[in-house]
């Protein structure tokens, strides 16, 4: 007789299930509670890397890193998202400066900046940061920078002790990675490990720091020079590299064969653009030929013709040190070119006059011939004491003269420039009339150069502003003949 009461089901297959399903819970709780861990102990390779050498000691004039940047990744790397810090500690309260000796991206597309880190340690109380223009290009998957060389030095020019900079490593005389000089990609830490101990996230995200932020650089512009005289000396190898000639050749104008490098220098200046360093140009004398030196600095390329001509100069009407009285010449020129091809442009101030005409006074002038004295000239007879925005413009066969804003002078027909010339400085005596010791200064805070445009003082001056404000000390992009 069968029954017909239900059989149970057996509970043989079910809790299996159950179990397998708590198990699969436990797994992909606990690996994701682990995850953060495994990711820590196995993060991923960097975008990038920074390798470092340098060959100075840990007691010297000036630290000279060199770096490269590496793209590690399999895109494409615009230097221009990336910025390097180089830690080091302040030695007293100088400030500190840079310029870029060499790069293989070239000096114009580097801009550097002196900084503070968030959280200042003993080794990294100040940073040296660099950016890159979009000059600098872009670095294929697995290729390298080259070397970026700077310098960094205090703007007293006292000795640094490296020995407690962060960054600094002596023993790293060839291309070696170095996690102690980070870098950022669009302002997020992507290499090296920052003072306060922070390292790149693995999963890449980051919140970007401001101060590192990517495309601080200005926009360059084509066919242009600035320079706002950041150097050591007048043996800086950044002084040459960037194109400029100390004058210790022999000849005129003023007490010939006087020409010296020791009145070419660089200090601090208060008036200065951004508080810096200018250009100083010293001549002295005892009232003897031999106990005269007069002070030069130009540049080397005669590639200057058309556009606009600036600089800011101190010019002075008392000497610092001694008797007033010489017919001192100050100047602001640009020169090229020989036989019909001659072309030169004048700003000469003298305080105390010259050739028989007092002072004080500045000529403008502009030269057809020196042989045949063939020339146009003007005379702004006030003292010109102080600082002072000077400008000559040349476009449309026209070259006007400008100070601060207001026009002295022009010239046209034959008396604009027929060939390429160089821009130069200095500071020399039209004779010697008189014994005793005396010094003479004139100041340059910087030189910019534009072939390209034709612009006022408002607009060089917001130019001018916006590089040093950038870090951006010097660029020429003027095309080499």
């Amino acid at each position: 007789m069968s029954s017909n009461r239900r059989q149970p089901r057996p509970r043989s297959r079910v809790w299996p299930k159950i179990k397998l399903l708590l198990l699969v819970g436990a797994v992909v709780a606990g690996g994701t509670a682990l995850y953060p861990l495994w990711r820590a102990a196995n993060p991923d390779p960097p975008e990038l890397t920074v390798r470092y050498r340098t060959d100075t000691a840990a007691t010297a004039v000036a630290a000279r890193p060199s770096l490269e940047v590496f793209n590690e990744s399999k895109q494409s790397l615009p230097l221009s998202e990336v910025t390097l810090r180089y830690y080091f500690t302040a030695d007293g309260a100088s400030a500190y400066a840079f310029n870029c000796v060499q790069a293989a991206v070239g000096c114009s597309n580097i801009a550097g900046t002196i900084g503070t880190p968030d959280e200042p340690t003993d080794t990294a109380d100040r940073y040296l940061e660099i950016a890159f223009t979009a000059g600098a290009g872009s670095l294929k998957p697995g290729a390298n920078s080259e070397g970026i060389e700077v310098q960094l030095y205090r703007v007293d020019h006292k000795e640094l002790k490296q020995s407690n900079d962060r960054s600094f490593d002596d023993t790293m005389t060839s291309y070696k990675e170095s996690k102690k000089v980070t870098a950022y990609k669009r302002g997020v830490l992507a290499w090296g490990e920052e003072p306060n101990g922070d390292k790149p996230k693995s999963d890449s995200a980051g919140t970007p720091s401001a101060s590192a932020a990517a495309g601080r650089a200005p926009v360059v512009p084509a066919k242009a020079v600035f320079d706002n005289f950041n150097y050591l000396g007048p043996k800086d190898p950044a002084l040459f590299k960037h194109g400029w000639l100390v004058r210790t050749s022999k000849g005129g104008p003023g007490i010939d064969d006087t020409w010296s490098a020791d009145g070419v220098s660089f200090p601090t200046e208060a008036n200065a653009q951004g508080h810096g360093q200018v250009l100083q140009l010293r001549a002295t004398t005892d009232g003897t030929k031999a106990g005269t030196k007069q002070a030069s600095l130009g540049t080397a390329a005669t590639e200057f013709r058309e556009g606009t001509y600036a600089a800011r100069i101190h010019f002075s009407d008392k000497p610092t040190e001694g008797e007033n009285g010489d017919h001192v010449n100050q100047t602001f020129y640009t020169i090229g070119g020989s036989g019909t091809k001659y072309s030169e442009l004048d700003n000469e101030y003298m305080p105390n006059g010259g050739w028989g005409a007092p002072g004080p006074k500045l000529d403008t002038t502009s030269w057809y011939s020196v042989e045949a004295g063939d020339r146009v000239t003007t005379k702004t007879e006030e003292s010109l004491a102080g600082w002072h925005t000077m400008l000559i413009t040349v476009a449309d066969d026209v070259v006007t003269y400008r100070m601060d804003g207001r026009k002295l002078f022009t010239s046209t027909g034959k008396y604009v420039p027929r060939a390429g010339m160089s821009v130069n400085f200095n500071t020399w005596f039209v004779d010697l009339p008189f014994k005793g010791d005396r010094t003479w200064d004139m100041k340059v805070d910087w030189l910019y150069y534009n072939a390209g445009a034709t612009l006022s003082q408002k607009q060089v001056e917001t130019a001018v502003k916006g590089f040093s404000d950038s870090g951006m000390n010097y660029f020429d992009t003027v095309a080499k003949p």
